[in-house]
């Protein structure tokens, strides 16, 4: 269901996910929110780039069925912006769905392409933006390129938290296929960490150990 977002709406919005602060105040009255329902297509394959959408709660992801109708993640956001790189697209060339109830802010794409033309600062914050992305890719590949489960383990924890914390924020389940790991290798790593007296694991917050 959408819903139109009124100025009072904006701080709230900003303070869950900061990435909405990026949007400039001449968009923000175009901008609806969408709440979505866990398994919803929000795009498919085919369909022509109307929106541009930032995840602010929940879980999106971009997927490919593969030959074999399985499918194949090409990007999965549990906040921030998902399939930006489509904005200078004709059409989508994959599908995106919700995997949990999930909110995303909706900005129509033709208003935001003029507003990257006409305004420097906000294409200089998009441009930041989408280098962050990269640098967070980068990190994605280097993990996925290692070998053991625990390098993946502490190489996330290193790339993702601060001063060796990290606190999730995803079901172990997610995080496990973030990692390119089943669940059972996930929990038999963790549990094979903390035995070993290098990493903490409380909740949802992990902490390495020297």
């Amino acid at each position: 269901m959408k819903h139109n977002i009124d100025e009072l709406g904006w701080p709230s919005l900003i303070d869950v996910q900061p990435a909405a602060g990026l949007i400039p105040i001449s968009l923000r009255k175009q901008a609806e929110r969408l709440d979505a329902l866990a398994h919803e297509t929000l795009f498919r394959t085919g369909d022509p780039v109307r929106y541009v959408y930032l995840v602010i709660s929940g879980e999106a992801r971009l997927v490919r069925l593969a030959r074999n109708g399985s499918e194949a993640i090409l990007q999965r956001s549990r906040g921030g912006f998902i399939a930006e790189a489509s904005l200078d697209s004709r059409s989508y060339h994959c599908d995106a769905i919700t995997t949990e109830p999930t909110t995303i802010l909706l900005v129509p794409a033709a208003t935001f392409r003029a507003a990257l033309e006409e305004d420097p600062m906000f294409r200089r914050a998009w441009q930041s933006q989408l280098a962050k992305e990269v640098r967070k890719l980068r990190a994605q590949c280097e993990r996925l390129s290692l070998n053991k489960a625990a390098d993946r383990i502490n190489h996330y924890i290193e790339s993702e938290g601060v001063n060796g914390v990290l606190t999730l924020y995803q079901s172990r389940m997610s995080w496990a296929a973030e990692l390119g790991l089943t669940h059972e290798s996930l929990y038999r790593t963790l549990r094979r960490m903390q035995d070993d007296g290098v990493l903490d694991v409380d909740g949802a917050r992990l902490v390495t150990k020297s």
